[in-house]
């Protein structure tokens, strides 16, 4: 079978700094996959190259059998497989969450209005939060626009999510609505690529746990041998570090 994300020999550098250090990864289908390390370590990078947002200067990045580069049928054909979530929210604040989850179809997708909004709903009853749909943006918590953007990831119908620390803006009482959420999208089977700092969710979560350091990947663990027995004395410190 195919991986859902091939990432082969990827470097990336900004000036003279090297972020991303000779990168080999591969995801496969139905996957869940957390990335921790410290802040820095080349995380958010990675995630971000996964799609594009990131360019890079050498390496091959598949998604699937479309290799993610200058062609930009390529880079439609896999945006339109992988949905983001980042950190900020990236609502549109004039537009209602019914809106911001159904335009993105219409827009991208050519998705009839009415099967747009059926689509939203759909998503934003998936998320917990259907009785929010005629708000603004601004008028909802930050736990709630986090489900909103997660929801209008999910209307595009990806195959692989992506999520970019979806927690680390949030207050710590709305941590947990977002990870429930995330939890339930695991639970379905989705591709997942999650940057995150919660371990709680990986433990839980991740079929595997991927350390990165100063651009590199350190280890890469199933959580049970990740959290008890990690092999590299990094990954050893960075987790003493957590706990205490």
């Amino acid at each position: 079978m195919t991986p859902a994300i091939t990432v082969t020999a990827l470097n990336k550098w900004y000036g003279a700094y090297h972020a991303l250090r000779d990168i080999d990864l591969s995801v496969a289908e139905g996957e869940r996959i957390v990335i921790c390390g410290p802040s820095g370590s080349g995380k958010s990078t990675l995630i971000r190259c996964l799609n594009r947002l990131e360019e890079y200067q050498s390496g091959t990045i598949r998604v699937g059998q479309v290799e993610l580069n200058d062609d930009l049928k390529n880079l439609d054909a896999v945006r339109r497989d992988v949905g983001m979530v980042f950190q900020h929210f990236n609502l549109f604040p004039h537009l209602t969450v019914l809106q911001n989850c159904a335009l993105p179809q219409i827009l991208a997708r050519r998705t009839p209005r009415a099967e747009a909004v059926a689509q939203a709903r759909r998503y934003l009853d998936r998320v917990r939060i259907p009785e929010q749909a005629d708000k603004y943006p601004g008028q909802l918590s930050g736990g709630q626009q986090q489900r909103v953007a997660i929801a209008r990831a999910l209307c595009m119908s990806p195959r692989i999510m992506l999520f970019d620390e979806p927690t680390s803006a949030l207050d710590p009482e709305m941590i947990g609505e977002v990870l429930e959420t995330m939890i339930s999208l695991a639970e379905d089977g989705m591709t997942m690529v999650v940057v995150t700092h919660e371990m709680g969710f990986a433990r839980r979560v991740a079929d595997r746990v991927i350390f990165m350091a100063e651009g590199q990947v350190i280890e890469t663990a199933p959580p049970e041998q990740f959290f008890t027995a990690p092999a590299n004395p990094r990954t050893q410190e960075f987790l003493r570090q957590i706990v205490h």
